[in-house]
């Protein structure tokens, strides 16, 4: 079990949730007869579910300083709506009309900050005025009807990383696109070991060239599936916008002072404040960026669907708050990390594409995903308890009292 624990990094609950997906991709892949990890269907699952994971990057923030926002799937309809309407009846250019969206989400994340850090309402009260307020004018702006977007935003919703170069047999931007990650990792895996080294943790080579190997290797297979595809297909641009949002906000709540008054904030709000956080600009930033994500969210999600509708964004906010849980964030706030929301989003996603492949209704497929959320948050409850061992504690003690009784017979 210290073997495991090495390789991982100490970073149990991270890594055996991608374990976790990559096993339910595979279990699915065998259920329905090789139609699950096929380049046409990871396309899909991307680039069909990059709004939510986009969500879900604002929502970990706002779960871990201790709120919630349930308006951001009205905010993303709303601004999806105001996009094309400013399009087509105001004849704005399409990048005008892009940056008049963002501007929207960014003022209704303020309007929903101001309430929030000046005013002390809890963000749960906020944003549920805000998802009535919001859905509303939805069906009062566009009237109950449909407004399409032109094709830029199909692009960008829908599109695909271009192809270039020599004829490798793979999507040549993917493949590069593909390296940089592996690259990204190694170095980071690198620099990690060695700053643990300098504060005398223990960090055997050994552990770090296996978890490489092991990562490198996931990160290769899924550059094959999604280079591999039809003639005009790759790594979708959705993908491509969610791993930039991943990168910069990764690096800010684990590389930056405003990610620290975040991180502490969410943990005792009492003791930031008397070590000189500002927790009311804190609650401001998670508030007017929780918005701002949900504009880009409806953004791509009307560039996937080729126009706004009414009904865009209806309970959004649950699959993101689902994956920000699932992803290992805390009920209490104070934990939960971008990384993990990915990886909680995803295994999400891979739920709804193998149920449909294997023609699970969509009723049964609620319900199924319904358990797996109550599971995974009952699993993060159970094992923060003070005083109560974890799983991987309980398995350590069981392994030490099996080696003590063998010891014994052979003793005896």
């Amino acid at each position: 079990m210290k073997a495991v624990k090495q390789v991982l990094g100490n970073n149990l609950q991270q890594y055996t949730m991608v374990v976790v997906l990559v096993l339910l991709a595979i279990v699915f892949d065998f259920a329905s007869g090789g139609r699950m990890l096929t380049p046409t269907n990871f396309q899909d699952l991307l680039a069909g579910n990059a709004y939510v994971l986009v969500l879900a990057i604002g929502m970990v923030m706002v779960i871990v300083v201790g709120h919630i926002d349930l308006s951001v799937g009205s905010v993303a309809g709303f601004v999806g709506m105001a996009v094309a309407l400013s399009i087509k009846s105001f004849g704005l250019p399409w990048w005008l009309g892009l940056l008049l969206g963002l501007a929207v989400g960014l003022v209704i994340g303020m309007w929903h900050g101001w309430w929030v850090s000046k005013v002390g309402i809890p963000g749960f009260i906020v944003t549920l005025a805000g998802m009535m307020i919001f859905r509303g004018l939805i069906v009062f702006t566009s009237g109950s009807i449909s407004q399409p977007v032109p094709g830029e935003f199909t692009v960008l919703g829908a599109g695909y990383l271009p192809e270039w170069g020599p004829d490798t047999g793979l999507n040549n931007s993917t493949v590069v696109l593909g390296l940089l990650a592996m690259a990204w990792f190694v170095y980071s895996e690198i620099n990690k070991r060695r700053h643990a080294v300098a504060r005398g943790v223990d960090s055997p080579v050994w552990a770090m060239a296996t978890r490489i190997v092991l990562i490198v290797a996931v990160l290769g297979y899924l550059t094959f599936l999604f280079g591999s595809g039809r003639p005009g297909t790759s790594f979708p641009i959705p993908g491509l916008v969610l791993v930039v949002l991943v990168v910069l906000y990764h690096t800010l709540t684990q590389r930056t002072t405003l990610g620290r008054h975040i991180y502490a904030v969410g943990g005792n709000k009492a003791a930031a404040a008397l070590s000189g956080v500002n927790t009311a600009r804190t609650y401001f930033f998670v508030m007017a960026n929780m918005s701002f994500l949900a504009a880009v969210a409806g953004i791509l999600a009307v560039g996937k669907s080729t126009a706004a509708g009414p009904a865009d964004g209806n309970m959004w906010e649950l699959d993101a708050i689902a994956a920000v849980f699932i992803g290992g964030a805390a009920v209490s706030g104070g934990i939960g990390t971008v990384i993990g929301s990915m990886v909680g989003g995803l295994m999400m996603a891979v739920l709804n594409s193998g149920l449909m492949l294997l023609g699970v209704q969509s009723d049964r497929t609620q319900i199924i995903k319904g358990l797996v959320l109550l599971a995974a948050v009952a699993f993060d409850v159970l094992n923060k308890q003070q005083g109560r061992p974890s799983i991987i504690g309980q398995m350590q003690r069981a392994l030490s009292r099996q080696s003590g009784e063998a010891s014994q017979k052979k003793t005896d």
